[in-house]
Protein backbone atom coordinates (compact mmCIF):
# COMPACT_ATOMS: atom_id res chain seq x y z
CA UNK A 1 0.00 0.00 0.00
CA UNK A 2 1.22 3.50 -0.87
CA UNK A 3 -0.72 6.69 -0.19
CA UNK A 4 0.38 9.78 -2.11
CA UNK A 5 -0.28 13.51 -1.67
CA UNK A 6 -0.08 15.72 -4.76
CA UNK A 7 0.51 19.44 -4.23
CA UNK A 8 1.55 22.35 -6.42
CA UNK A 9 5.01 23.63 -5.50
CA UNK A 10 4.47 27.14 -6.88
CA UNK A 11 1.39 29.43 -7.08
CA UNK A 12 -0.87 26.79 -8.61
CA UNK A 13 -1.57 26.08 -12.29
CA UNK A 14 1.46 23.78 -12.46
CA UNK A 15 -0.34 21.14 -14.53
CA UNK A 16 -1.60 19.00 -11.66
CA UNK A 17 -4.58 17.72 -13.66
CA UNK A 18 -2.51 15.64 -16.06
CA UNK A 19 -0.33 14.14 -13.32
CA UNK A 20 -3.23 13.50 -10.95
CA UNK A 21 -5.15 11.78 -13.74
CA UNK A 22 -2.21 9.47 -14.42
CA UNK A 23 -1.88 8.66 -10.71
CA UNK A 24 -5.64 8.28 -10.21
CA UNK A 25 -5.65 5.48 -12.77
CA UNK A 26 -3.41 3.54 -10.38
CA UNK A 27 -5.17 4.62 -7.16
CA UNK A 28 -8.28 3.07 -5.61
CA UNK A 29 -9.44 6.24 -3.84
CA UNK A 30 -8.96 9.91 -4.80
CA UNK A 31 -9.63 12.59 -2.16
CA UNK A 32 -9.80 16.40 -2.35
CA UNK A 33 -8.65 17.86 0.97
CA UNK A 34 -8.84 21.70 0.66
CA UNK A 35 -9.99 24.59 -1.48
CA UNK A 36 -13.25 25.06 -3.31
CA UNK A 37 -14.54 25.36 -6.85
CA UNK A 38 -11.91 27.95 -7.74
CA UNK A 39 -9.37 25.22 -8.48
CA UNK A 40 -9.63 23.86 -11.99
CA UNK A 41 -8.16 20.60 -13.26
CA UNK A 42 -8.33 19.92 -16.98
CA UNK A 43 -8.26 16.26 -18.03
CA UNK A 44 -8.23 14.93 -21.58
CA UNK A 45 -9.19 11.25 -21.82
CA UNK A 46 -9.82 9.46 -25.11
CA UNK A 47 -10.22 12.83 -26.80
CA UNK A 48 -12.84 14.08 -24.31
CA UNK A 49 -11.98 17.15 -22.22
CA UNK A 50 -13.19 17.33 -18.63
CA UNK A 51 -12.85 20.56 -16.65
CA UNK A 52 -13.27 19.68 -12.99
CA UNK A 53 -13.67 22.24 -10.23
CA UNK A 54 -14.90 20.43 -7.11
CA UNK A 55 -15.03 16.79 -8.13
CA UNK A 56 -11.82 14.82 -7.57
CA UNK A 57 -9.99 13.75 -10.72
CA UNK A 58 -10.73 10.08 -10.05
CA UNK A 59 -14.38 10.62 -10.87
CA UNK A 60 -13.73 10.24 -14.60
CA UNK A 61 -12.26 6.76 -14.13
CA UNK A 62 -14.24 3.56 -13.58
CA UNK A 63 -14.00 1.61 -10.33
CA UNK A 64 -12.52 4.53 -8.37
CA UNK A 65 -13.96 6.10 -5.23
CA UNK A 66 -13.87 9.90 -5.22
CA UNK A 67 -14.18 11.87 -2.00
CA UNK A 68 -14.60 15.52 -1.03
CA UNK A 69 -12.99 15.86 2.39
CA UNK A 70 -13.94 18.02 5.37
CA UNK A 71 -11.23 20.55 4.47
CA UNK A 72 -13.02 21.54 1.24
CA UNK A 73 -15.65 24.29 1.14
CA UNK A 74 -18.55 23.26 -1.07
CA UNK A 75 -20.93 25.40 -3.08
CA UNK A 76 -23.81 22.88 -3.22
CA UNK A 77 -25.37 24.36 -6.36
CA UNK A 78 -22.02 24.45 -8.16
CA UNK A 79 -21.40 20.84 -7.13
CA UNK A 80 -24.75 19.61 -8.44
CA UNK A 81 -24.20 21.53 -11.67
CA UNK A 82 -20.79 19.92 -12.09
CA UNK A 83 -22.24 16.46 -11.42
CA UNK A 84 -24.91 17.03 -14.08
CA UNK A 85 -22.28 18.34 -16.49
CA UNK A 86 -20.02 15.33 -16.12
CA UNK A 87 -22.93 12.89 -16.26
CA UNK A 88 -23.86 14.40 -19.63
CA UNK A 89 -20.45 13.21 -20.86
CA UNK A 90 -21.20 9.64 -19.88
CA UNK A 91 -19.50 9.62 -16.46
CA UNK A 92 -21.23 7.83 -13.61
CA UNK A 93 -21.61 9.69 -10.32
CA UNK A 94 -23.40 7.67 -7.66
CA UNK A 95 -23.26 6.80 -3.97
CA UNK A 96 -21.05 3.85 -4.98
CA UNK A 97 -18.22 6.02 -6.28
CA UNK A 98 -18.69 9.47 -4.72
CA UNK A 99 -18.65 10.63 -1.08
CA UNK A 100 -18.88 14.08 0.55
CA UNK A 101 -17.71 14.57 4.10
CA UNK A 102 -20.61 15.34 6.41
CA UNK A 103 -18.30 17.90 8.03
CA UNK A 104 -17.58 19.88 4.86
CA UNK A 105 -18.56 23.55 5.09
CA UNK A 106 -20.93 25.13 2.58
CA UNK A 107 -20.45 28.20 0.41
CA UNK A 108 -23.72 30.14 0.33
CA UNK A 109 -24.89 33.05 -1.85
CA UNK A 110 -24.00 35.71 0.72
CA UNK A 111 -20.42 34.39 0.74
CA UNK A 112 -20.12 35.01 -2.98
CA UNK A 113 -21.60 38.49 -2.62
CA UNK A 114 -19.22 39.34 0.24
CA UNK A 115 -16.28 38.19 -1.86
CA UNK A 116 -17.35 40.52 -4.68
CA UNK A 117 -18.05 43.46 -2.36
CA UNK A 118 -14.60 43.23 -0.79
CA UNK A 119 -12.74 42.92 -4.07
CA UNK A 120 -14.67 45.80 -5.63
CA UNK A 121 -14.00 48.14 -2.70
CA UNK A 122 -10.39 47.12 -1.97
CA UNK A 123 -8.79 49.17 -4.75
CA UNK A 124 -5.04 48.59 -4.80
CA UNK A 125 -5.39 46.28 -1.80
CA UNK A 126 -7.42 43.67 -3.64
CA UNK A 127 -6.23 40.09 -3.34
CA UNK A 128 -7.35 38.90 -6.76
CA UNK A 129 -9.77 36.23 -5.56
CA UNK A 130 -11.96 34.24 -7.93
CA UNK A 131 -15.04 35.84 -6.32
CA UNK A 132 -16.63 32.47 -5.58
CA UNK A 133 -17.15 33.00 -1.86
CA UNK A 134 -14.38 30.67 -0.74
CA UNK A 135 -12.59 33.08 1.61
CA UNK A 136 -15.74 34.25 3.42
CA UNK A 137 -16.85 30.63 3.81
CA UNK A 138 -13.56 29.68 5.46
CA UNK A 139 -13.92 32.72 7.73
CA UNK A 140 -17.28 31.46 8.92
CA UNK A 141 -15.79 28.03 9.49
CA UNK A 142 -13.09 29.45 11.76
CA UNK A 143 -15.69 31.74 13.38
CA UNK A 144 -17.78 28.62 14.24
CA UNK A 145 -20.89 29.94 12.57
CA UNK A 146 -20.69 28.01 9.29
CA UNK A 147 -23.33 25.77 7.75
CA UNK A 148 -22.01 22.25 7.20
CA UNK A 149 -23.33 19.41 5.08
CA UNK A 150 -24.72 17.66 8.16
CA UNK A 151 -26.81 20.75 9.01
CA UNK A 152 -29.00 20.07 5.99
CA UNK A 153 -30.54 17.04 7.73
CA UNK A 154 -32.74 19.04 10.09
CA UNK A 155 -34.89 22.06 9.19
CA UNK A 156 -34.89 23.18 12.83
CA UNK A 157 -31.12 23.00 13.09
CA UNK A 158 -30.63 24.64 9.69
CA UNK A 159 -32.91 27.50 10.74
CA UNK A 160 -30.85 28.10 13.90
CA UNK A 161 -27.54 27.94 12.04
CA UNK A 162 -28.75 30.37 9.37
CA UNK A 163 -29.91 32.84 12.02
CA UNK A 164 -26.45 32.76 13.61
CA UNK A 165 -24.47 33.22 10.40
CA UNK A 166 -26.79 35.91 9.02
CA UNK A 167 -26.61 37.86 12.27
CA UNK A 168 -22.92 38.28 11.51
CA UNK A 169 -23.18 38.89 7.76
CA UNK A 170 -26.13 41.24 7.87
CA UNK A 171 -24.40 43.46 10.43
CA UNK A 172 -21.50 43.83 7.99
CA UNK A 173 -23.83 44.34 5.03
CA UNK A 174 -25.68 47.12 6.85
CA UNK A 175 -22.40 48.80 7.67
CA UNK A 176 -21.45 48.70 3.99
CA UNK A 177 -24.85 50.07 2.95
CA UNK A 178 -25.90 46.80 1.35
CA UNK A 179 -29.30 45.12 1.50
CA UNK A 180 -29.64 42.55 4.31
CA UNK A 181 -29.88 38.91 3.30
CA UNK A 182 -33.23 37.18 3.90
CA UNK A 183 -33.11 33.84 5.67
CA UNK A 184 -36.40 32.18 4.65
CA UNK A 185 -35.81 31.94 0.90
CA UNK A 186 -32.27 30.66 1.42
CA UNK A 187 -33.52 28.02 3.85
CA UNK A 188 -36.16 26.97 1.35
CA UNK A 189 -33.56 26.73 -1.43
CA UNK A 190 -31.22 24.67 0.74
CA UNK A 191 -33.93 22.26 1.87
CA UNK A 192 -34.87 21.73 -1.76
CA UNK A 193 -31.40 20.48 -2.71
CA UNK A 194 -30.61 18.86 0.65
CA UNK A 195 -31.60 15.30 -0.37
CA UNK A 196 -29.39 15.51 -3.49
CA UNK A 197 -26.38 16.45 -1.35
CA UNK A 198 -27.06 14.31 1.72
CA UNK A 199 -27.27 11.07 -0.25
CA UNK A 200 -23.51 11.33 -0.82
CA UNK A 201 -22.73 12.35 2.77
CA UNK A 202 -20.67 10.08 5.04
CA UNK A 203 -18.09 10.33 7.86
CA UNK A 204 -15.03 10.41 5.63
CA UNK A 205 -12.53 9.75 8.43
CA UNK A 206 -14.26 6.42 9.06
CA UNK A 207 -14.20 5.51 5.38
CA UNK A 208 -10.48 6.29 5.13
CA UNK A 209 -9.81 4.05 8.13
CA UNK A 210 -11.72 1.29 6.34
CA UNK A 211 -9.79 1.83 3.11
CA UNK A 212 -6.47 1.68 4.95
CA UNK A 213 -7.43 -1.65 6.51
CA UNK A 214 -8.37 -2.90 3.05
CA UNK A 215 -4.90 -1.84 1.78
CA UNK A 216 -6.38 0.48 -0.85
CA UNK A 217 -4.12 3.00 -2.59
CA UNK A 218 -5.22 6.53 -1.68
CA UNK A 219 -4.39 9.65 -3.68
CA UNK A 220 -4.81 12.95 -1.82
CA UNK A 221 -5.41 15.68 -4.39
CA UNK A 222 -4.38 19.22 -3.50
CA UNK A 223 -5.60 22.38 -5.18
CA UNK A 224 -3.67 25.59 -5.96
CA UNK A 225 -0.03 25.70 -4.75
CA UNK A 226 2.10 25.90 -1.62
CA UNK A 227 2.89 29.57 -2.24
CA UNK A 228 -0.82 30.30 -1.81
CA UNK A 229 -0.95 28.61 1.60
CA UNK A 230 -2.59 30.89 4.17
CA UNK A 231 0.33 30.35 6.60
CA UNK A 232 3.30 29.74 4.34
CA UNK A 233 2.45 31.64 1.15
CA UNK A 234 2.85 35.26 0.03
CA UNK A 235 0.39 36.52 2.67
CA UNK A 236 -2.00 38.32 2.34
CA UNK A 237 -2.04 37.45 -1.37
CA UNK A 238 -2.94 33.83 -0.65
CA UNK A 239 -5.92 31.52 -0.60
CA UNK A 240 -7.92 30.92 2.59
CA UNK A 241 -6.81 27.35 3.31
CA UNK A 242 -3.64 25.40 3.96
CA UNK A 243 -2.35 24.03 0.66
CA UNK A 244 0.68 22.22 2.11
CA UNK A 245 0.81 18.43 2.04
CA UNK A 246 0.33 18.03 5.79
CA UNK A 247 -3.19 19.43 5.43
CA UNK A 248 -4.11 16.25 3.55
CA UNK A 249 -4.35 14.60 6.97
CA UNK A 250 -6.33 17.42 8.62
CA UNK A 251 -8.59 17.99 5.61
CA UNK A 252 -9.72 14.37 5.41
CA UNK A 253 -9.52 13.01 8.93
CA UNK A 254 -6.52 10.69 8.94
CA UNK A 255 -3.19 10.82 10.70
CA UNK A 256 0.00 12.09 9.05
CA UNK A 257 1.29 8.50 9.15
CA UNK A 258 -1.25 7.79 6.39
CA UNK A 259 0.95 9.75 3.96
CA UNK A 260 3.79 7.78 2.36
CA UNK A 261 4.96 10.09 -0.44
CA UNK A 262 4.53 13.76 -1.36
CA UNK A 263 4.71 14.69 -5.03
CA UNK A 264 5.19 18.35 -5.90
CA UNK A 265 4.00 19.40 -9.34
CA UNK A 266 6.48 21.98 -10.64
CA UNK A 267 6.36 24.04 -13.82
CA UNK A 268 9.65 24.50 -15.72
CA UNK A 269 9.03 28.25 -15.44
CA UNK A 270 6.80 30.22 -13.06
CA UNK A 271 3.28 31.62 -13.33
CA UNK A 272 0.90 33.42 -11.03
CA UNK A 273 -2.76 34.45 -11.27
CA UNK A 274 -4.07 37.51 -9.48
CA UNK A 275 -2.28 40.06 -7.35
CA UNK A 276 0.80 39.74 -5.16
CA UNK A 277 4.60 39.48 -5.23
CA UNK A 278 6.27 37.68 -8.14
CA UNK A 279 10.08 38.16 -8.05
CA UNK A 280 10.86 36.60 -11.46
CA UNK A 281 7.91 38.04 -13.39
CA UNK A 282 8.63 38.97 -17.01
CA UNK A 283 6.62 41.77 -18.56
CA UNK A 284 8.55 41.70 -21.83
CA UNK A 285 8.27 39.67 -25.04
CA UNK A 286 9.62 36.54 -23.31
CA UNK A 287 6.86 36.70 -20.70
CA UNK A 288 4.32 37.00 -23.49
CA UNK A 289 5.92 34.11 -25.37
CA UNK A 290 5.71 31.86 -22.30
CA UNK A 291 2.05 32.81 -21.83
CA UNK A 292 1.22 32.12 -25.47
CA UNK A 293 3.14 28.85 -25.83
CA UNK A 294 2.02 27.63 -22.41
CA UNK A 295 -1.62 28.65 -22.99
CA UNK A 296 -1.55 30.35 -19.61
CA UNK A 297 -5.20 31.02 -18.92
CA UNK A 298 -7.16 29.77 -15.91
CA UNK A 299 -9.28 26.63 -16.31
CA UNK A 300 -12.12 28.00 -14.18
CA UNK A 301 -11.80 31.78 -14.59
CA UNK A 302 -10.02 32.13 -17.97
CA UNK A 303 -7.88 34.80 -16.29
CA UNK A 304 -4.51 35.46 -17.92
CA UNK A 305 -1.58 34.20 -15.88
CA UNK A 306 1.51 36.28 -15.19
CA UNK A 307 4.68 34.51 -16.41
CA UNK A 308 8.32 34.53 -15.37
CA UNK A 309 11.53 32.53 -15.07
CA UNK A 310 11.80 29.47 -12.85
CA UNK A 311 12.33 30.57 -9.24
CA UNK A 312 14.55 27.93 -7.67
CA UNK A 313 14.67 29.75 -4.34
CA UNK A 314 10.90 29.58 -3.97
CA UNK A 315 10.58 25.94 -5.05
CA UNK A 316 13.41 24.90 -2.75
CA UNK A 317 11.53 26.63 0.07
CA UNK A 318 8.17 24.98 -0.70
CA UNK A 319 9.85 21.56 -0.92
CA UNK A 320 11.09 21.98 2.65
CA UNK A 321 7.81 23.40 3.97
CA UNK A 322 5.61 20.76 2.36
CA UNK A 323 7.91 17.76 2.81
CA UNK A 324 8.04 17.05 -0.92
CA UNK A 325 9.77 13.77 -1.79
CA UNK A 326 9.90 14.22 -5.56
CA UNK A 327 8.73 16.61 -8.24
CA UNK A 328 6.91 16.18 -11.52
CA UNK A 329 8.39 18.78 -13.87
CA UNK A 330 5.80 20.07 -16.33
CA UNK A 331 5.72 22.18 -19.50
CA UNK A 332 9.37 21.71 -20.43
CA UNK A 333 8.42 22.01 -24.11
CA UNK A 334 7.24 25.62 -23.57
CA UNK A 335 10.91 26.64 -23.27
CA UNK A 336 11.93 25.04 -26.59
CA UNK A 337 12.27 28.27 -28.62
CA UNK A 338 14.30 30.34 -26.17
CA UNK A 339 17.93 31.30 -26.79
CA UNK A 340 18.69 31.68 -23.10
CA UNK A 341 16.87 30.27 -20.09
CA UNK A 342 17.25 31.73 -16.63
CA UNK A 343 16.78 30.27 -13.14
CA UNK A 344 16.61 32.38 -9.99
CA UNK A 345 19.19 31.11 -7.49
CA UNK A 346 19.26 33.99 -4.98
CA UNK A 347 17.61 37.29 -4.07
CA UNK A 348 18.93 40.73 -3.32
CA UNK A 349 17.13 42.73 -0.62
CA UNK A 350 18.32 46.20 0.33
CA UNK A 351 21.77 45.45 -1.05
CA UNK A 352 22.13 42.12 0.77
CA UNK A 353 21.92 38.64 -0.77
CA UNK A 354 19.42 36.22 0.79
CA UNK A 355 18.54 32.59 0.06
CA UNK A 356 14.85 32.51 1.00
CA UNK A 357 11.62 34.41 0.48
CA UNK A 358 11.14 36.79 3.43
CA UNK A 359 7.78 36.67 5.21
CA UNK A 360 6.95 40.40 5.03
CA UNK A 361 5.07 41.37 1.88
CA UNK A 362 6.90 44.69 1.63
CA UNK A 363 10.18 42.77 1.44
CA UNK A 364 8.72 40.28 -1.05
CA UNK A 365 7.80 43.18 -3.33
CA UNK A 366 11.29 44.71 -3.09
CA UNK A 367 13.51 41.69 -3.65
CA UNK A 368 15.39 41.39 -6.91
CA UNK A 369 16.17 37.99 -8.44
CA UNK A 370 19.72 36.87 -9.12
CA UNK A 371 19.86 34.51 -12.10
CA UNK A 372 21.96 31.69 -13.43
CA UNK A 373 21.84 31.56 -17.24
CA UNK A 374 21.54 28.42 -19.32
CA UNK A 375 21.81 28.13 -23.12
CA UNK A 376 18.54 27.12 -24.74
CA UNK A 377 18.20 23.94 -26.78
CA UNK A 378 16.35 25.54 -29.72
CA UNK A 379 14.70 22.29 -30.78
CA UNK A 380 11.40 20.59 -30.02
CA UNK A 381 11.08 18.37 -26.96
CA UNK A 382 7.36 17.86 -27.52
CA UNK A 383 6.32 14.25 -27.14
CA UNK A 384 9.71 12.92 -25.97
CA UNK A 385 9.21 9.97 -23.60
CA UNK A 386 12.81 9.03 -22.78
CA UNK A 387 15.19 11.32 -20.90
CA UNK A 388 18.06 10.10 -23.08
CA UNK A 389 16.38 11.62 -26.14
CA UNK A 390 16.26 15.13 -24.67
CA UNK A 391 18.64 17.72 -26.13
CA UNK A 392 21.88 18.10 -24.17
CA UNK A 393 21.09 21.65 -23.07
CA UNK A 394 17.64 20.59 -21.87
CA UNK A 395 19.21 17.86 -19.74
CA UNK A 396 21.74 20.32 -18.36
CA UNK A 397 18.94 22.68 -17.31
CA UNK A 398 16.93 19.85 -15.73
CA UNK A 399 19.88 18.43 -13.78
CA UNK A 400 20.90 21.90 -12.55
CA UNK A 401 17.32 22.57 -11.46
CA UNK A 402 17.13 19.24 -9.66
CA UNK A 403 20.42 19.82 -7.90
CA UNK A 404 19.52 23.35 -6.80
CA UNK A 405 16.07 22.63 -5.35
CA UNK A 406 17.32 19.52 -3.54
CA UNK A 407 14.62 17.12 -4.69
CA UNK A 408 14.68 14.39 -7.30
CA UNK A 409 12.61 14.68 -10.45
CA UNK A 410 10.16 11.80 -10.77
CA UNK A 411 8.76 12.71 -14.19
CA UNK A 412 9.07 15.29 -16.97
CA UNK A 413 6.08 16.44 -19.01
CA UNK A 414 6.76 17.31 -22.65
CA UNK A 415 3.23 18.24 -23.79
CA UNK A 416 -0.29 18.54 -22.36
CA UNK A 417 -1.04 14.98 -23.53
CA UNK A 418 -0.86 12.43 -20.75
CA UNK A 419 1.25 9.95 -22.72
CA UNK A 420 3.91 12.60 -23.43
CA UNK A 421 5.66 12.06 -20.12
CA UNK A 422 9.16 10.91 -19.27
CA UNK A 423 8.67 8.63 -16.27
CA UNK A 424 11.70 8.37 -14.03
CA UNK A 425 10.05 7.16 -10.83
CA UNK A 426 6.48 6.01 -10.14
CA UNK A 427 5.51 7.11 -6.59
CA UNK A 428 3.09 4.20 -6.28
CA UNK A 429 5.85 1.67 -6.98
CA UNK A 430 8.63 2.91 -4.72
Amino acid sequence: MKNIVVVGSQWGDEGKGKIVDWLSEQADVVIRFQGGHNAGHTLVIDGVTYKLRLLPSGIVRKNKISIIGNGVVVDPWALLEEIDEIKSKGIEVSTDNFIISESANLILPFHREMDEIREDTAGKGKIGTTRRGIGPSYEDKVGRRSIRVMDLRSEKNLNQRLELVLLHHNAIRKGLGKKVFEKDQLKKDLLKIAPKILKYSQPVWLKIDQFKKEKKKILFEGAQGVLLDVDHGTYPFVTSSNTVASNAATGTGCGPNSINYVLGITKAYTTRVGEGPFPTELEDHIGKLLGTRGKEFGTVTSRKRRCGWFDGVLVRQTIKISGIDGIALTKLDVLDELDTIKMCIQYELDGKKINYLPAAVEDQLKIKPIYQNFPGWKTSTKGIKDVKELPKNAKNYIYALEDFIGSKISSISTSPEREDTILIENPFEI
